[in-house]
């Protein structure tokens, strides 16, 4: 057996341990990127975890705050459409339009269709009638009614000149297209009277003025409403020939003293600024007392006489519901006007309001006159 030198197993060895260094290293290596690899895939993990944690934390959050800026936002818009005035055009428009009603037989798709095209018209002016008054009333309404939109800063002024000017288009539009004389009329008439009462430039800005004030509103709460409209539906609509008839005669009587007494009670309320702003209402002239108890005396005469047409009806049924319907609506009136307090600006509020019940309830008793 042949032994090995010394000589010749050194480099051997040398060469294996370095075989066996590189293989540790490899090894080493290896080992640090893999731990590297789960540490990365670790965070990668974490990060993925907590963004989508975070999402799945702000969707709820954000839908909140975009309901909640959509709820400011038609709540806004419900204030800027004045609603108590849009009720009125609602519920008087809808008791008009069934005066020249006989029977169940005019309810045809078309009478309904003349309605809607009619009622949807009006209350578009409508909107662009008390839109056009705020946008010249900013600074007034800041004084009196500081929770309107314009006033508070909810809307801006472009943004309510575009809604106004929208909600006109879209009223003389429905208008041209319903090829009704009538309807036009009216729509037009309260387009000029409703610009004249609110723009303020030379010879406008009649709200200034309380005979003109008082006549703006007259004339389009009472006769525009009860005749426009009543011939609407009877010539235009149902296709007879233009007659008035006794319930549309005594609504425009009785509605011209409840549109006296909206127009002259709605500044009482408002009396500090038309004051400071020069607006020379009734109630800047006369004292808040003194307008308040002429428009009780106005509304009471109007109910005597409402109680003596129904006294004169032949029909008993329509008597006993003309009458009873009137001495309700006057003794509730009177019984809420002793506890009137004219020092109590809410009270006087909340007063003006009531008056637009009782003009609400009064279109219920018409159709039986």
């Amino acid at each position: 057996m042949q032994v090995t030198p010394a000589a010749t197993l050194r480099p051997a060895a040398a060469h294996a341990l370095r075989l066996s260094t590189e293989t540790l290293d490899d090894a080493t290596s290896l080992t640090r990127a893999t731990g590297r690899q789960r540490r990365h895939s670790s965070i990668l993990k974490v990060s993925c975890w907590a963004a989508a944690h975070h999402q799945h934390n702000s969707n709820p959050q954000h839908f909140k705050a975009t309901g909640i800026r959509i709820a400011k936002t038609l709540h806004a818009f419900y204030q800027f459409c004045r609603p108590h005035t849009i009720f009125g055009t609602i519920i008087g428009i809808t008791s008009v339009s069934l005066l020249p009603v006989k029977s169940l037989d005019d309810f045809t798709l078309i009478a309904i269709w003349g309605f809607l095209e009619a009622l949807v018209a009006a209350l578009c002016m409508n909107v662009y009638v008390v839109g056009l008054n705020q946008i010249f009333d900013i600074e007034i309404d800041k004084v009196n009614k500081p929770t309107l939109p314009l006033a508070s800063g909810e809307f801006s002024v472009p943004t309510a000149v575009v809604l106004v000017v929208a909600f006109l288009v879209m009223s003389i539009s429905i208008g041209i297209r319903s090829k009704s004389a009538p309807l036009m009329c009216a729509l037009l008439v309260s387009f000029l009277l409703g610009s004249a009462y609110s723009i303020d430039v030379p010879l406008l800005r009649w709200k200034r003025h309380a005979f003109l004030a008082a006549f703006c509103i007259i004339f389009v709460r009472a006769v525009v409403v009860q005749l426009a409209f009543f011939a609407h539906m009877q010539q235009h609509v149902l296709k007879r020939p233009l007659a008035p008839t006794r319930s549309v005669v005594f609504a425009t009587f009785f509605m011209c003293c409840f549109a006296a007494v909206i127009a002259l009670f709605k500044d009482i309320p408002d009396v500090d600024g038309d004051r400071d702003f020069g607006i020379q209402s009734m109630t800047v002239r006369l004292g808040q007392q003194r307008v308040h108890r002429l428009c009780i005396n106005i509304l009471m005469t109007a109910y005597a006489a409402a109680i003596l047409v129904g006294a004169s009806s032949t029909n008993l049924y329509e008597k006993i519901v003309i009458v009873s319907g009137h001495v309700l609506l006057a003794s509730t009136l009177w019984q809420r006007a002793q506890q009137f307090d004219i020092e109590n600006k809410d009270c006087i509020t909340q007063f003006y309001m009531f008056i637009w019940k009782l003009f609400y309830a009064e279109y219920f008793l018409i159709p039986f006159v």
